[in-house]
């Protein structure tokens, strides 16, 4: 049995277990689906939960007379997650190329950043690209692997989705903004109104057990924005990179920068509908799968194992 398999039979095994008491009452149920909400989202962030396991861990127990450089070691590790995830089929090879794309979008800007010291990487190692250690690359694909995932085990649709070329028009000038603001004005205020206007009508649905639910779409950006930012906090106390304010010591990285992973979190979500186009739905049919999941019995509906490996 391969080790998908093997998850999609403990996932449904607990189901079994767990469900007839989460049917005992709406509250159970509201409980359980909350327990399942939670574990998917951890189950999406598995490549980006590694990483930041292994940025900390390498902080406090690296060996100082260690024969690679932990930078290097870094490099090697986030390679070799990614090629399990796709040898037991955890991830797509389709997913896989855009977080190449990720890697490569990141690492041109990460270059171009650190030229014009918006942060430095402190310590040395060979797997690197000017003043950019390789591993950098694998931040900005944690952020697309957790939206790539996540879109399948959420089973992501959309209400009011704008069009296409508006948002990645808005990938576009965000993208090009990180680069340009050195040089003339900087246009962040501008794109979040442009993100506003085009995705102020818009929500995401989503079905953590077997009744689909709605969020408005700025909203989850902003709470994935925000937990980038306590990613980038465990990145920088484990001096994967540095930047200046911090150089005579660590400390909490300014809220502010939350609108830089706002644009980022856009930038990323656009990409990654070049492997999930985005699933629209109306308010209509949303509201009537409400109607249908809700007065289900059990054995309707997929079951989670299905969906947490699919």
């Amino acid at each position: 049995m391969s080790l998908k398999d093997k998850i999609k039979a403990q996932v449904e095994a607990f189901d079994a277990w767990a469900r007839p008491w989460a049917e005992k009452s709406k509250w159970n149920g509201w409980a359980y689906e909350f327990l399942l909400f939670g574990l998917k989202q951890a189950w999406a962030c598995l490549f980006g939960g590694a990483m930041i396991v292994l940025l900390v861990g390498t902080h406090l127990l690296w060996p100082d007379n260690a024969p690679i450089a932990r930078y290097d070691f870094l490099v090697i590790a986030a390679v070799a997650i990614q090629g399990l995830l796709l040898a037991t089929k955890l991830e797509r090879w389709e997913e896989a190329l855009v977080i190449l794309i990720f890697h490569v979008v990141g690492t041109i800007m990460e270059i171009f950043k650190t030229a014009h010291g918006s942060w430095i990487y402190p310590e040395d190692n060979l797997l690197r690209i000017g003043g950019v250690p390789l591993f950098s690359g694998f931040m900005y694909a944690c952020v697309g692997s957790y939206i790539a995932r996540a879109t399948r085990l959420f089973e992501l649709r959309y209400i009011n989705y704008p069009p296409l070329w508006a948002t990645w028009l808005l990938a576009l000038l965000a993208y090009v903004n990180f680069f340009s603001h050195h040089y003339t004005i900087d246009i962040r205020l501008g794109l979040f109104a442009f993100s506003a206007l085009i995705f102020g009508r818009a929500w995401f649905v989503f079905t953590p057990d077997r009744t689909p639910r709605r969020m408005p779409m700025l909203v989850g950006y902003l709470l994935v924005a925000l937990f980038i930012w306590f990613a980038e906090n465990a990145g920088t106390f484990a001096a994967a990179w540095v930047y200046p304010s911090q150089q005579d010591g660590w400390h909490i990285v300014p809220i502010e920068k939350m609108g830089a992973w706002y644009l980022l979190m856009l930038l990323s979500f656009v990409l990654t509908t070049l492997v999930h186009k985005p699933d629209r739905i109306s308010e209509v049919e949303f509201q009537a799968a409400q109607m249908k999941t809700t007065s289900s019995f059990v054995g309707e509906g997929p079951k989670p194992g299905e969906e947490v490996v699919r």
